[in-house]
């Protein structure tokens, strides 16, 4: 039987760490990669729960999950975040696939549930929120041109899942503007590197944009006023990235 491993890459997540990690407690081995900025019990409740910890500098997402990847000590990765939960459909999903051998797919995308504020987000992209997340480790990388919403290199087309992962993503709006605010922050710096100059029109055509796509071509409009809070906040951070970009470019050669 193929063996696969958990990995979760994480930071000061010691109030969710224990749930993600019972719930992939049916895999052969746990890795918790620790953002090495880390000041809370992470460590200590990830170690506790049989997950090899390793401290790892924080470059940017996608360099996190390629040093996962080569610490990871299984022929299968599944990479889970922290604020994740795996069901038991999931589970026994995963290890029917990998049982399949040399005929499984190189990669799965799983269906996520996003929960925000305890609503179940049926739409404006929040659901079936696709993720590339069970990897063969042989073959698989992550590009480390795109800092920020990672793609994976794989050796041939991936497969799909049909049983879900459940994201409890944000309790508080608070947290959700936060973690926009370092998205656009790290989203920006990626296309200052790329020599991506801001345009006037894209401090009114980019958030115009966000905003329509999720909240009418994505029917954001049926998760009522969280549906519109959410959209209007993600065409905000769309204006954000355009206004850091610019002052990016002001502050001279890239670094």
């Amino acid at each position: 039987m193929p063996t696969i491993c958990g990995a979760v890459i994480a930071r000061d997540e010691a109030t969710v760490i224990g749930r993600c990690l019972d719930s992939l407690a049916w895999a052969d081995s746990l890795l918790v990669l620790l953002d090495d900025r880390t000041t809370d019990a992470t460590a200590t409740m990830a170690a506790a729960r049989g997950a090899r910890v390793v401290s790892h500098p924080f470059a940017d997402y996608a360099r996190q999950r390629n040093a996962a990847l080569r610490e990871a000590n299984a022929e299968w990765v599944f990479f889970v975040d922290a604020d994740e939960v795996v069901t038991p459909e999931l589970a026994a999903e995963v290890r029917d696939v990998i049982s399949l051998g040399t005929a499984a797919a190189p990669g799965y995308w799983v269906p996520r549930k996003n929960l925000i504020l305890g609503q179940w987000m049926r739409h404006a992209g929040w659901y079936p929120d696709h993720q590339l997340r069970l990897l063969r480790k042989e073959g698989a990388r992550y590009r480390e041109d795109r800092p920020v919403h990672e793609l994976v290199e794989l050796p041939g087309e991936a497969g799909t899942l049909s049983s879900l992962l459940v994201h409890h993503n944000y309790s508080r709006l608070g947290e959700f503007r936060e973690k926009q605010r370092r998205y656009a922050a790290m989203e920006a710096a990626d296309m200052r590197r790329r020599g991506v100059r801001a345009k006037p029109q894209n401090y009114v055509l980019q958030p115009w944009r966000q905003f329509w796509r999720r909240y009418v071509t994505l029917q954001g409009w049926k998760d009522g006023r969280l549906g519109l809070i959410l959209s209007l906040l993600l065409a905000y951070y769309e204006f954000r990235t355009y206004l850091r970009l610019r002052t990016l470019w002001r502050d001279g050669p890239v670094p």
